[in-house]
């Protein structure tokens, strides 16, 4: 079950004994030492000086497709665990979340310039569709072998400044990876011959992150009755502060990176390509001409219903994923998803995340329960030991004054009178 009480409230070794029992048991040792080591990273990425570790937390709560999920979370941003959790209560009491994941369709590109006649250049390699889905195939025996592949394309004529020029769009089921490394496989192996046919060059030849044939959607049903006692007046201002996301874009970019705020955490944990993830949503939020909110909310009866739909190109294998100890652990708690199951996850983590935050928005404001955490992190920037933090954090609260030189001062002053 993922409705645990008082998570909050344990220490880290009793919050560990009740994620293993309810997670087929975790190997915590990695965990400890954030789950990546030296020789991992120097063959990771360039020039190599050292690791960075952020926290991982576990979001509670949540019921997806009538299934109870932990949600391992990983970020540096305090409050965003405790919303999460917060808004998957809520929509529990409403039937939890109700997710679907398109397949794990990838799109891959190549550019050909200096096209004499692009309709020509349209017709030949349309008439060479046989041989040109044999060819990529054929480059990718794993993925044939599993059901997955290349199995359509399309050429689309491009009139730009440089002069005319044809781009290749073709189509990739990459099965559970997020598939950058099969899609540019194939776009480079395929090049050349797309070049003959259009009697052009080839030039660019790369996977586009706006995965549009890989949506992700969640809905789930807020029950107004768990709004608090003014849950109507609650109700009522969520639904203004979605529409004035919707009518300005200054309230746009700032709502969806919200929505942000627990997709990535999740993928930090795995060792998705967050910048792929961002590109892709942010593309989407803009398809219509205008940026515009991922989610879209409305009253309907006793409830508040949220919806969310964005492009998440996820893995639950391949590429990094697995580099790390610590995706081991994380895909373990969520019981293993593959790329779509994982997909329906963090589209679920995005909705609840921004429910949460706008409820935060239209009762208490958004600093209240933000700074009680935040307060934390400046205690412990100040300089405040373990058994100092607590402390120091609950005088800048009550005091109203959560910044640093107020850490730094009552830090002072509590070592001066012990």
């Amino acid at each position: 079950m993922s409705d645990i009480s008082g998570l909050h409230k344990m220490n880290v070794k009793q919050r560990r004994e009740v994620i293993a029992s309810r997670s087929n048991g975790a190997y915590w040792s990695d965990l400890d030492t954030g789950g990546l080591t030296m020789d991992v990273a120097d063959r990771m990425i360039e020039n190599v000086i050292g690791i960075i570790s952020y926290p991982v937390g576990v979001a509670t709560n949540f019921m997806i497709n009538g299934k109870d999920v932990l949600v391992p979370m990983s970020l540096e941003e305090p409050s965003v665990v405790a919303a999460a959790s917060k808004a998957a209560k809520i929509a529990r009491a409403g039937g939890g979340f109700i997710a679907e994941a398109d397949e794990p369709v990838m799109i891959g590109t190549v550019q050909l310039v200096d096209v004499k006649d692009v309709y020509e250049g349209v017709k030949n390699i349309m008439e060479s569709r046989k041989e040109i889905l044999k060819m990529a195939n054929e480059m990718l025996p794993e993925i044939i072998r599993n059901a997955g592949g290349v199995f359509d394309f399309e050429v689309k004529p491009l009139y730009t400044e440089s002069g005319n020029m044809l781009v290749f769009y073709f189509y990739v089921h990459v099965l559970d990876a997020m598939g950058a490394n099969t899609v540019d496989t194939v776009a480079e192996g395929i090049a050349p011959f797309l070049a003959e046919k259009s009697g052009g060059r080839y030039l660019l030849r790369i996977l586009s992150n706006y995965a549009l044939k890989r949506i992700a959607r969640a809905t789930a049903k807020f029950p107004i009755s768990e709004l608090g006692k003014n849950g109507e007046d609650a109700a009522e201002g969520l639904i203004h502060a979605y529409n004035l996301a919707r009518a300005d874009i200054f309230r746009a970019v700032t709502h969806n990176k919200g929505i942000m705020n627990g997709i990535i955490a999740v993928a930090n944990t795995i060792n998705n390509d967050t910048r792929a993830i961002e590109a892709g949503a942010h593309a989407y939020a803009a398809r219509s001409g205008r940026y515009m909110p991922l989610t879209d909310y409305r009253l309907e009866g006793d409830y508040v219903i949220g919806k969310i739909e964005l492009p998440l190109q996820v893995a639950s294998f391949g590429g990094s994923v697995g580099l790390n100890a610590v995706n081991k652990i994380a895909l373990n708690i969520m019981k293993n998803p593959g790329s779509k199951g994982l997909a329906e996850i963090m589209a679920s983590v995005g909705l609840a995340q921004n429910f949460a935050a706008m409820y935060a928005l239209v009762t208490e404001g958004i600093q209240s329960g933000h700074m009680r955490l935040h307060a934390k992190s400046l205690a412990i920037s100040a300089g405040a030991t373990v058994s100092e933090v607590d402390e120091v954090a609950n005088r800048m609260v009550r005091e109203k004054s959560v910044n640093f030189d107020s850490a730094k001062k009552i830090l002072e002053e509590l070592r001066a009178h012990s």
